[in-house]
């Protein structure tokens, strides 16, 4: 999957300010809405909440990858976000995530869903990558990291 077609350079932002998962689920879905890839804040925000109740996307190596499906997307998108200081997410590994990409996907579409999950996964498994995208300096930089190498 071409990750070009869900991240957008105003959908990063580097400095989060959340101190809790659920303010910094709400601070990536407002990014996502300020930039107008969705369009109903509540449904967007309902239907990643609902996701981690089922289980933490808090993944290991200081990822988390929250995510959801709704109506309010026409296609995926995706907002990503840097903590420096990291934030309890309920990590497989206990360890505090620092790094976060949010998506949402059309209520109606597995396929694009999944590939895009697997493809951020298998970028951000590679230690290198992760480190030069938490160590960035700006939201292009970031871009360019993770879109170049997919």
């Amino acid at each position: 999957m071409n990750l070009r077609k869900a991240i957008f350079k105003e959908t990063i932002c580097l400095n989060l300010k959340s101190d809790s998962k659920e303010a910094l689920i709400e601070e990536l879905i407002d990014i996502l809405m300020a930039s107008g890839k969705i369009t109903d804040r509540k449904a967007a925000l309902k239907a990643v909440m609902e996701r981690e109740k089922k289980m933490s996307t808090g993944m290991a190596h200081g990822i988390a990858i929250p995510h959801g499906k709704t109506k309010s997307v026409d296609s995926i998108v995706a907002a990503i976000g840097l903590k420096p200081s990291g934030l309890n997410f309920q990590s497989l590994d206990g360890e505090d995530s620092k790094l976060f990409i949010l998506t949402l996907s059309p209520a109606a579409r597995t396929g694009p869903h999944i590939q895009f999950l697997a493809e951020v996964s298998r970028l951000l498994n590679d230690e290198d990558v992760r480190e030069k995208v938490l160590n960035a300096e700006t939201a292009d930089e970031v871009y360019g990291l993770i879109c170049s190498s997919s």
